[in-house]
């Protein structure tokens, strides 16, 4: 059968529900086919019916409309001149059927195939309806993301239960749009559910322009994370750490920590009944080292030296004022503000959980933590807490609030490399993929080297998102999970442009490759990509925006919103060239050096630190200068490098 078209403008265009003829039949082996194509259709084949891999056809049965997925095309006996008849064959998958109602109409689309198509069977490219038909999904419970390639007028739709329910992932290399993929598909849930509880962990800080008015943003200034909510393990790698011999040190605080908390409950009991309850003690015995309960480091601090106060061996005491000064350390530190400050010491568990799960959501569905800007040393316990804190919350509140826990950078936290990454974080994560279902926990990995990431972790994402991948050991653990009706698309993986992407899983009907819905200017993420053509286009006049580098820097606080100096507000370079050779300076043995650079411009830069400055440069009177005369091009730009140069020489 032919395509049946319409003429305008002496330029075929193809009716939309035109039926293209492909081939027939020649060989059929469980689910696969090979199909011969017609040879009236080898010269001057179009576009439109000329399958591709990933094209969808159909073979229409007595009971069903069989479809097929394009796996190959290959060519045995080629020709050598053009126009010559060759054999052409196309290989295809087949992935499911349409079922045909009483009066031969197809019905709605089914995975798996009730009955084969015979040897000699007619092949045709499946039509927009039944495209339709294939991809489509519940409109109540679906989002739209984007287009299938195959048929732009097609909507791509993901299964919003299906894709959360079983967990998801989003891979790609860097600058393939893995951010605005994420971006894209919150904002969608969120458009469909508004009620939505969804923490996403922003490494980059980036997200937090893509959600403005629907985030509640989570920075290392504003972020309350209390010490006691830390397991034992999370709290070993913060007041010990993996400094050698710590055996004993562990066990002093294994032992220490459920006496501070039975202290300070008992405290608490004391303020609240009054002096006639003195004498009733808790003895703590119902504690644990893990109880989500509060204490002081103050009582930890207070238990400490009353067990140095006992002891009178040296090689005994050792332990304890080591564990004493470093517990000291960590909780003066201001960059542990947010753990260890004076907000930290109540019992406020309530409120945190309400702010990282958004309950209730006033408005807010989504939480954004900014890691960035913690300590380094700190990043993976935090992740860590939060892991845990969603996961045991969905246990103890028998799934009733679903959440989803968004990672950015997941490789980071979950590595294959088992002498890498944090073990509490690897578990906290582990447990969500593998029992996380069950209590309403849903995980959202997001990393650019599949192949760096636990394989565990990754084979419990039922739904995937693959955007471009170069590397074969990352396509490889992807070929490694899929079917092999799909298997075929991730030859793609290497060649596809930015927002496009090779989807399968339970979150969609059918794996295909799809193009994803442009974000609006203003709901896109923050790009972090440098433009050095644009920057190195201009001058920095003053010292201003280094300074406020050293001052966030020596801070361990990053806020780039509030910095005093913006490199895009400096104004461009001004290259001259000069004309004719500029006679040399002399400069006045009188003057302090640098004072023939430019008018108003100190011998000595200002100091680096706002609360400090830096000594001034002082030279007497009758001193060789001990830098030589800039030149006439340095002397007009009065650089910040000759200003520094000059304060260190």
């Amino acid at each position: 059968m032919k395509t049946s078209t319409v003429q305008s403008q002496d330029k075929p265009v193809a009716h939309t529900e035109s039926i293209a003829r492909v081939g027939r039949i020649v060989a059929v082996t469980g689910a696969h086919a090979i199909i011969l194509l017609d040879v009236e259709e080898r010269p001057n084949v179009d576009a439109e019916r000329s399958p591709e891999i990933g094209t969808l056809l159909k073979v229409d049965c007595t009971t069903s409309i069989s479809l097929a997925l394009v796996s190959a095309l290959s060519s045995p006996m080629p020709s050598h001149a053009r126009g010559e008849q060759e054999l052409r064959i196309v290989e295809v998958e087949f992935i499911g059927e349409l079922p045909k109602d009483e009066h031969g109409r197809p019905k709605s689309f089914r995975r798996g195939i009730s009955s084969y198509p015979s040897l000699g069977d007619t092949v045709y490219r499946a039509s927009r309806s039944e495209l339709s038909k294939a991809y489509a999904c519940d409109s109540e419970t679906s989002i739209r993301v984007g287009h299938i390639q195959q048929d732009p007028s097609i909507p791509a739709m993901i299964k919003i239960d299906e894709m959360l329910g079983k967990h998801f992932a989003v891979l790609g290399t860097t600058g393939t749009g893995k951010s605005c993929t994420v971006a894209l598909i919150l904002r969608r849930i969120l458009d469909k559910n508004p009620q939505a509880h969804i923490l996403l962990l922003d490494v980059h800080r980036e997200y937090a322009q893509s959600f403005q008015g629907l985030a509640e943003v989570i920075t290392p200034d504003n972020m309350i994370l209390p010490f006691w909510l830390l397991n034992f393990e999370e709290s070993v790698e913060i007041l010990i750490g993996q400094q050698p011999g710590r055996e004993t040190d562990v066990e002093i605080l294994r032992e220490l920590i459920p006496l501070a908390k039975a202290r300070y409950m008992n405290n608490q009991r004391r303020d609240k009944a009054g002096a006639a309850t003195r004498g009733q003690a808790y003895d703590g015995s119902n504690v644990g080292v893990d109880t989500p309960l509060p204490y002081r480091t103050s009582d930890l601090i207070g238990i400490l030296e009353e067990y140095i106060g006992k002891l009178d061996l040296r090689g005994e005491l050792a332990p304890y004022k080591r564990l004493k000064a470093r517990i000291e350390t960590i909780s003066r530190d201001p960059r542990y503000a947010f753990m260890f400050g004076s907000l930290t010491v109540q019992d406020n568990m309530s409120a945190v959980l309400a702010r990282l799960f958004r309950i209730p959501v006033n408005g807010k569905p989504i939480a954004i933590v900014e890691l960035g800007g913690l300590p380094s040393e700190i990043i993976n316990v935090v992740v860590s807490v939060l892991a845990r804190l969603a996961f045991d919350f969905g246990v103890w509140s028998a799934g009733r609030i679903p959440i989803t826990f968004v990672c950015e950078e997941a490789h980071r936290y979950v590595p294959i490399d088992k002498s890498l990454g944090f073990e509490p974080t690897k578990k906290a994560i582990s447990r969500i993929a593998k029992e996380g279902r069950k209590y309403g926990v849903s995980l959202c990995m997001i990393t650019q080297r599949p192949a760096e990431l636990d394989p565990t972790i990754l084979s419990q994402c039922n739904t995937i998102f693959s955007m471009r991948l170069t590397n074969e050991r990352d396509q490889d653990i992807l070929r490694a999970g899929i079917s092999d009706a799909a298997a075929s698309l991730l030859e793609f993986m290497s060649t596809m442009g930015t927002g496009e992407a090779i989807t399968f899983g339970e979150g969609v009907a059918l794996p295909t490759r799809i193009k994803f819905d442009m974000l609006a200017e203003d709901e896109m993420p923050r790009s972090n990509t440098a433009s050095f053509t644009t920057n190195w286009a201009r001058d920095l006049p003053d010292d201003s925006f280094l300074n406020e580098v050293v001052n966030r820097w020596r801070a361990q606080t990053f806020n780039p919103d509030s910095a005093a100096y913006s490199v895009e507000s400096a104004p461009a370079v001004q290259i001259q060239v000069p004309v004719q050779p500029q006679p040399s300076i002399r400069r006045d043995p009188t003057q302090p050096v640098g004072a023939a650079l430019r008018p108003g411009i100190q011998p000595a830069p200002q100091g680096f630190g706002q609360h400090a400055a830096a000594p001034q440069l002082r030279r007497s009177s009758d001193s060789t200068p001990a830098v030589p005369p800039p030149s006439p091009v340095a002397a007009q730009q009065g650089s910040l490098a000759s200003l520094i140069k000059q304060f260190r020489t």
